[in-house]
């Protein structure tokens, strides 16, 4: 059997909306060496991120014991077909930015770009939840929702590059403003933000209905985050509780459309919104199997968390870059 520590290292990146996160991964999918540096907030300048970059880059190369045979970036955003041009981010200031020219100048080892869902999802079906799974939907409920579809050991992005953004699927014509420019898009409806969003409102009403979450913020509806929700809703606050379900209630809604276009044999849910475990996803499933076309005459897809947490990101983009340098790039 061959021994994954004699294989060269990758390195993988995490871009975020807050984080450029990065660890060197073997061939087996562990991790060894992390650093992270926080984003500075939506930041104008292209420069200032892929700065951090390198830097993430430089500091994880320093520990690698062995060869680095590639550097993959996950990046939270519209990233071209080419797997070299971060097209639109919503969340950070890149418009058609040429991410691999400029950081292949000042980085020695070849750099492949991807979507940091489909990083996720990769990583998740070559060490994660959906191994041996021939077809995989992934869906990422961070600050939106990201996603990315998996065919047979093979990523599916799309003629543009850009399959796999479930989150800016319109739900609700003429619903909440999404920052893609639209109305009513998934993530508006099923994300964290939405999360968030839902529990502040209620706060900055006055409900009694929310008045453990107000006690748990000082009463400042801004103080309060995704993660305080889901702990008080371990801790069973019921309208916590509830907050959650109607998040999961609309994420099987459009799990029940994407299965119809995709006819997935499981669907992988991850991003920060899932550590919600089962408070999340029992009321997912249960509106998934309520809104599926020909409901009772069709296998269904299963709905399984995801496993690799945070780190799903890094070791998805190490893995398909060192996996594209071993293919000439077709992964």
């Amino acid at each position: 059997m061959h021994d994954a520590s004699d294989s060269p290292l990758a390195i993988g990146i995490d871009i975020g909306g807050t984080k450029v996160a990065g660890a060197l991964v073997d061939a087996a999918g562990r991790v060894t060496t992390r650093v992270r540096r926080d984003t500075p907030h939506r930041s104008t300048e292209p420069r200032v991120v892929e700065d951090l970059i390198v830097e993430v880059v430089q500091e994880v190369q320093a520990a690698a014991d062995r060869e680095v045979a590639a550097v993959g970036i996950g990046a939270a955003g519209f990233v071209a077909a080419d797997r070299a041009t971060v097209v639109f981010a919503p969340h950070l200031s890149w418009r058609h930015e040429p991410l691999q020219e400029a950081l292949s100048r000042r980085i020695e080892v070849p750099v492949f770009v991807d979507n940091d869902a489909n990083a996720a999802c990769w990583a998740e079906w070559r060490f994660g939840s959906v191994q041996g799974e021939s077809h995989v939907v992934m869906v990422n409920l961070g600050t939106g929702i990201g996603g990315a579809i998996l065919t047979e050991g093979r990523i599916e992005r799309g003629r543009f590059g850009i399959a796999g953004e479930f989150g800016h699927m319109q739900v609700m014509p003429g619903g909440h403003r999404c920052e893609c420019g639209n109305r009513g898009c998934w993530e508006q409806y099923a994300s964290g933000n939405a999360l968030v969003r839902e529990a502040r409102s209620l706060l900055a009403a006055g409900s009694p209905l929310a008045h453990d979450l107000a006690a748990t913020v000082g009463g400042d509806p801004q103080r309060l985050t995704g993660p305080m929700i889901t702990e008080a809703a371990r801790a069973g606050d019921p309208t916590a509780e509830e907050l959650l379900a109607e998040i999961g209630t609309w994420l099987g809604t459009g799990l029940a459309n994407l299965a119809d276009a995709f006819d997935p044999g499981a669907f992988v849910i991850g991003g920060g919104v899932s550590a919600a475990g089962s408070m999340l996803l029992d009321p997912a499933r249960d509106s998934f199997r309520r809104h599926l076309a020909g409901r009772g005459y069709r296998p269904e897809a299963q709905i399984v968390q995801a496993s690799l947490g945070n780190e799903a990101g890094f070791i998805g983009a190490a893995d398909l870059a060192r996996t594209a340098v071993h293919t000439q790039g077709e992964v």
